[in-house]
Formats: C-alpha cells, structure tokens, sequence
C-alpha cells in the first residue's frame, strides 16, 4: 500500500544504520560511550525536583492543566528574559509553554504554514527546523548556518529565486549542530533583513546557556522591533537538565503566539501540573546550579579536544552548546560521514552523530555530544585513537564515498 501523505515527506531515520551498529556492538558485549545523541547527563537541580514533590498529590494537580501553561509559569519565563536579556515580555500574550522546543516548532508550523508555503532554513541544522514544515506541507529552502555577511546574501537570493516569496527564516544560535554563536549586531542586521523582505523570524535559542568564554549569547528579541517580526524558542532540558520533563517556551510576535496557542489548545492540555510548578521555581530560583553546568560542560570540552587532539583528531573548541562539530580525519574524509560514524561504533565503541543527518551540508563532519564525563571521554579517546591509528586499508567492506557509483 502507498505511504500516507505526511510519511512520504519524511526520508527515512537517518540514525537508524548507526543505532544498529551501536545495538550490534552492546549485544557482543562491548563497552560503547554514546557521544550521539544531546541528551544532557547532568542531574536536574535539587529545589526542582524539591518543588516537584511538594507539588504532587495536591488538590487539583492531577487534572488538566493549562495548554498554554499556567500563569506562574509564563510570568516566571517573563522575569527569565527581563533578568538576561533586558527583555519585556508580556505573559499573557507574548508567551506561551510548550512541551519542549522541538514540540512548540512542529506546532507553530502547523499553525502558520499553508501548503506549498516556502521556508528559509539553516544547513545544516536541528531535524524539526525542516521537517516540522515538511510535515506541515511547506517547502523548505536550505540558506547557510554560519551568521556571517555571505548569510543574508544567500538568503537574499533565495528570496528572489523562490515563488511563492518565503514566509519566515529559522535561526539557532548557539548552533545545533554547529555550536557557532551569532552577535547581536549580526541580530540587528537580521531584523532589518526580515522587516526589508516582510518575513517572520524564528530563532531557537534552546542553548542560550549553554557558553563558555564569559561572553552570553544574545536573544533576538534585544533588537529594538525585533517583537514586530520574531517569534523565540527556549527550553528547560538543556539550562536544567530537564530534558525528559518537556518544558519550553516560545515567546514574541502577539500575533504568532496567538496563532500557535489556539493549535496547541486542540491538541494538548499542557504539560502535567506540578511540572509545570517545579519549572517555575526553576526559572524563580537560584542561577548557581546554571553555573555549574556550564562549568561541566567546559571542563568536558576541553577534556574531548585535548585528548581527541593527542589522539590524531582535531576538534576546533566549541564557544557555545553541548556539542563539538568535528571534521572528519583527513585520511577518513572519502568516507563520508555516516559510514565513518558507523565504523567508529564498530572500531571505537564511541557513538557519534553523522553530519548528513542535520541537512547535506553537514557532510563532512560529525556532531560530538559532551554527555559522558571527563574520565569517559578521555577513554573514548583511547578508543578513536587505535581507530585512526588502524588506517582505513585495514577496514574491510568499506568502499569510499568517491568510489561508489
């Protein structure tokens, strides 16, 4: 039987030959360090999971909740951008909870795009930032990832070269999977980009926290106008190690907000109530546990590239995010990035992320997560080390990109 329409638009699971590798591998008993997917390790704050309990069992906690996500909750995510970005928000307009980032751009999707309408998109970048409108039935123009100068003329041509004219430009910044860091000049210019071209902006800023080098990255939203035209996405899993409670937020533009609360209210009822509470306290609470997870991630960084280094690996040091992005080794670069991620499984027993699955123009590297601690990925560089050491003559079955008809 044909596929379903929303299925066709999808290709298939492009982690699914490096998942099988890394099953293959943990059944024949190995040892394998996951540095694929970003699914933080870090515990999440104990005044969270504090208000958690407190919260469960209380009258009326166990019914439905707000779609939209309770006032407290809202008004906290106010104060969050008031306090780092000098940001002023309206709570009950200008904000709404979503069950993760990833959930609130699949669904804003839906709420703004009409079929065939075109999407400006980074690549590479973050899966939902295209396929949530793919699924929604719009098409997807990919622009470059980098905030550089050539950036808007790409998407300038773009623009011109499209019918009909596109409807909104993504952005992520710190990058997922790049981990490159925009300015807020570069925000100024984006606006005026956008305002020019009368096109919306939606920028995932899941890792705003997520830095290293004593120098924040910016929201959009501090452009003066930017609201105008901009809608914002953030989430709790990365900033609290919330990853498995599902809270984010989007925030800006009244009239998107609106568009994506009124989809979201046929489709959920919020995130379960004292979640949502223990979020809030979250958001209310102290910021030093934020800065020890920055320090974490810091220390591991500098742990994957120092040691990946003497390894015979280097990894240029990421400013910003979870994430290293890694050119291939030069003798591994005929490979392609999904066979050398799969023979890294294999040879290694270090999972990495292949750069074809964030977009084409991430062949060529691979995305490192920092979620193992420094002792584990120090070992994973043993590991990488005897791969690299071995020679690519030595593999067998392995036929280099440029080879292959």
């Amino acid at each position: 039987m044909e596929e379903f329409y929303r299925i066709r638009r999808l290709p298939p699971y492009v982690f699914e030959q490096v998942n099988r590798a890394k099953a293959a591998a943990r059944n024949a008993g190995a040892d394998i360090i996951d540095l694929g997917m970003g699914n933080p390790d870090l515990p999440t704050p104990p005044h969270v999971i504090k208000k958690l309990k407190e919260t469960l069992g209380k009258p009326k906690t166990d019914r439905y909740s707000a779609s939209r996500g309770i006032t407290g909750l809202r008004k906290a995510q106010a104060g969050y951008y008031a306090r780092r970005f000098g940001v002023k928000l309206n709570p009950d307009t200008q904000i709404v909870a979503t069950l993760g980032s990833k959930e609130g751009f699949a669904n804003v999707a839906q709420a703004i795009t009409a079929p065939g309408d075109v999407v400006l998109c980074p690549n590479p970048s973050y899966p939902i930032h295209a396929f949530g409108f793919l699924m929604a039935g719009g098409v997807i123009r990919s622009v470059p990832s980098a905030p550089t100068p050539d950036f808007f003329a790409a998407c300038e041509r773009a623009i011109i070269h499209s019918i009909p004219k596109p409807i909104a430009l993504i952005v992520c910044y710190p990058s997922n999977p790049t981990a490159q860091v925009a300015s807020l000049d570069f925000y100024k210019d984006l606006v005026a980009f956008a305002k020019k071209h009368e096109i919306f902006i939606l920028s995932d800023l899941a890792y705003s926290e997520v830095y290293f080098d004593d120098n924040p990255p910016p929201s959009v939203l501090q452009v003066p106008g930017a609201i105008d035209v901009t809608v914002e996405f953030t989430s709790m899993s990365k900033t609290f190690s919330m990853a498995g409670w599902r809270i984010g937020f989007a925030v800006g533009n009244e009239r998107i907000i609106a568009a994506l609360a009124r989809v979201k209210s046929y489709l959920d009822y919020g995130a379960f109530t004292p979640v949502q509470v223990a979020a809030t306290a979250a958001l209310n609470g102290p910021d030093a546990c934020i800065r020890e997870m920055r320090e974490t991630y810091r220390k591991r960084r500098d742990a994957l590239v120092e040691s990946f280094g003497r390894a015979g690996w280097v990894i240029p040091p990421p400013q910003a995010s979870m994430f290293a992005w890694a050119p291939l080794p030069e003798k591994f670069r005929d490979l392609g990035s999904m066979q050398f991620a799969t023979l890294m499984v294999e040879k290694s027993g270090v999972v990495v992320s292949p750069g074809v699955a964030f977009g084409e123009h991430g062949e060529g590297y691979v995305r490192i997560a920092m979620v193992e601690n420094e002792q584990r990925i120090r070992q994973a560089a043993r590991g990488v080390r005897h791969f690299l050491e071995s020679g690519i003559e030595t593999l067998h079955n392995v036929v280099p990109l440029a080879n292959r008809r």
